[in-house]
């Protein structure tokens, strides 16, 4: 499965999200699980940045995939963000980040979190995959890209 519905919810997709660092990056995608999953906002930015601090997530071509385990999930959910402005995240590469995907999971998920990771990892890494999530207009748009779920499946 290349797709990522299962990961993630429409709620859970930013467009043009505005963040001049990680810490606030970090506080926004907090607040965007929060609505999306009803998570606490400070428990998810906590342990966002606590994973952060083991080093960067940012793997490279501007993406980053920050992760974290949050006690009370059943399943993996996933939280996206492209950025207006894209923001140093000491990425390996040292390019700028602008587009992040969030994983969150249950404490004792750990085989589910790393083969989501995995997926996460292989489609973002696609350069065509990428510039059609740069280039996408709206929030719906990102949506369909990500899950393959597009405008017809929803009539």
């Amino acid at each position: 499965m290349t797709d990522l519905d299962d990961l993630l919810i429409p709620e859970a997709v930013l467009s043009g999200a505005l963040a001049s660092s990680k810490k606030k990056l970090f506080a926004l995608l907090g607040e965007a699980a929060a609505r999306a999953y009803r998570l606490d906002a400070a428990l998810v930015c906590e342990r966002l940045s606590e994973r952060e601090r083991l080093g960067s997530t940012g793997f490279g071509g501007g993406i980053a995939i920050p992760h974290g385990k949050i006690a009370g999930l059943d399943k993996v959910t996933g939280v996206f963000a492209r950025l207006d402005r894209a923001i140093d995240f000491g990425a390996v590469d040292d390019l700028p980040v602008d587009l992040v995907f969030v994983l969150l999971s249950p404490p004792d998920g750990g085989a589910e979190h790393l083969k989501a990771l995995a997926r996460v990892s292989r489609r973002l890494r696609d350069r065509a995959f990428t510039a059609k999530l740069r280039g996408a207009g709206s929030t719906d748009a990102l949506y369909a890209l990500l899950t393959g779920i597009d405008a017809r499946d929803a009539a």
